[in-house]
Parts: structure tokens; C-alpha cells; sequence
């Protein structure tokens, strides 16, 4: 990848307006966004911190899109039992009760930084991230993961459901709420784990202008899924070694 070119998508994608139905990023990952967006290989171009919603289609309509949906409410924060019974008085059609958890697309400067951030959302929790590259040459790396919720509750604006069964949506809900944004927190702190060091060791070897022995250790097994140390990223984002082996590289 061009670093030209890659500057030029970053300069236009962060100058240009933001365009979702809130017009910012989230607060909760306002810090996350600031930090990926201040380093030189990363720059976001869409997020949501999470968000609960109960959206209205359009009866018989079997294709849900949002232009066929109307918004009853949406919240980014924890939902209240009142919140889901006014919208539901305002549904004349297809209700539908929603979590979506956090999700965030990161363009990458090279595929190897893509990798690097891949690991970070694994260990983190988010289980369902992956990486694509466009025919433009863009490599974006999605943070996702799999912890939904979609209930449909009326039909033709009928709620078909017991006060007692939305009661208990509302805490499933917000038990997913919760556990997203420790996944965030988690996230966060992986992230800064994995890139800060990266950063140090460059500035360093600047510095010392010696020789670096590099050591490639095989992966280790059965490690856990939040492991956020430095060592445990770099090791987990390289292949199986069978044997270990030392590499003397001259810095030019």
C-alpha cells in the first residue's frame, strides 16, 4: 500500500461529514475511535458502541430494510420497561425488539496491521471479526461479535406478548448491554497493549541502532481469550512454529 494513498483515504474519510442518524461517534467508544484514528496505520470509517431498538416495518413485507422501518426508540445506554411500552403504543405494524453490540470497521495501512487488530478483537471477545480486501486494494477489519437479540412483538400494530415477557426482555437486554461494554473496556485495553509497545520498540531501535535478535516461539495452547499482554498479541498473530529459531537483523 502506497502511504500517499493511504494518507489521501484517511484525510477524506475523517474530513468528510458523518452521515448516521446520531451524527457523532458514541461516547462510550468516543476514546477508542480517537486512538485507532491517531495512529499512522489506522483510521476508523464507521462504529456503534452498542444500542437497543425497537423499529417498526411495514406489514407483510417480507424484505425488512430500513427505508421500510420506522424507529419507535433507540437507546446506547441501558433500556427502561417504559421506554419499550411507549413505543409499542406507537406501533401500527411489524415491531420488532432489538440489541445490536458494538461493531466497528478500521481501514488498514497494510494487511499485517489488519492481522495485529484482528488478534486484539479475538482476545477481546469479539469472535466474529474478520478482515476483507477490497479490489481498490483497502483492507478493512471489522470488530464484531455475536451476542444479538431480535424479537418480533406485534403484528399489524397487536402486541402478542405478555407485559411479563417484555419485562424480561428488557433484562436480557440489558444483561447484553453490560457484558458488551466490559467487551469494549476489554477491547480497549488490548488494543493499547498491542499498539503501544509497537510504537516504543520503533522509536527505540532508532535510537540504539543495534542488532535485534528476534525469537518466534510456538503458540502456545489453551491461552486465554483476554490474554491483552504485549508478548501474548505478537505471539498469537505469527503461525505454528515446530521449532524455535533465532533471526539476527541488522537495523540499516
Amino acid at each position: 500500500m502506497d502511504g500517499d494513498t493511504f494518507q489521501q483515504w484517511k484525510n477524506q474519510c475523517l474530513n468528510k461529514c458523518d452521515l448516521s442518524k446520531k451524527g457523532s461517534v458514541d461516547e462510550d467508544i468516543s476514546h477508542i475511535v480517537a486512538y485507532i484514528n491517531g495512529h499512522d496505520h489506522y483510521f476508523t470509517t464507521s462504529s456503534c458502541s452498542g444500542r437497543i431498538i425497537l423499529f417498526d416495518a411495514v406489514s407483510d413485507c417480507p424484505d425488512v430494510q430500513k427505508q421500510n422501518c420506522s424507529w419507535l426508540f433507540v437507546t446506547h445506554q441501558k433500556c427502561l420497561q417504559e421506554h419499550l411500552f411507549a413505543g409499542l403504543g406507537k406501533s401500527a405494524g411489524e415491531a420488532t425488539f432489538k440489541f445490536e453490540p458494538f461493531v466497528l470497521h478500521v481501514q488498514c495501512k497494510h494487511l499485517e496491521d489488519a492481522q495485529l487488530l484482528h488478534t486484539v478483537a479475538i482476545n477481546s471477545g469479539f469472535r466474529n471479526s474478520g478482515i476483507t480486501v477490497g479490489k481498490k486494494g483497502k483492507i478493512i477489519m471489522a470488530v464484531r461479535s455475536t451476542h444479538c437479540l431480535e424479537v418480533p412483538l406485534s403484528h399489524r400494530g397487536k402486541v402478542l406478548v405478555s407485559d411479563e415477557y417484555l419485562d424480561f426482555l428488557v433484562g436480557v437486554a440489558n444483561q447484553k448491554m453490560e457484558e458488551n461494554l466490559k467487551r469494549i473496556e476489554r477491547f480497549n485495553e488490548c488494543l493499547k497493549a498491542a499498539l503501544q509497545p509497537q510504537e516504543e520498540s520503533s522509536l527505540q531501535e532508532v535510537v540504539d541502532k543495534k542488532p535485534v535478535y528476534r525469537r518466534r516461539r510456538k503458540r502456545i495452547q489453551g491461552s486465554s481469550e483476554t490474554d491483552c499482554d504485549s508478548q501474548s498479541v505478537k505471539e498469537k498473530t505469527e503461525s505454528n512454529q515446530e521449532e524455535i529459531d533465532f533471526d539476527l537483523m541488522m537495523l540499516s
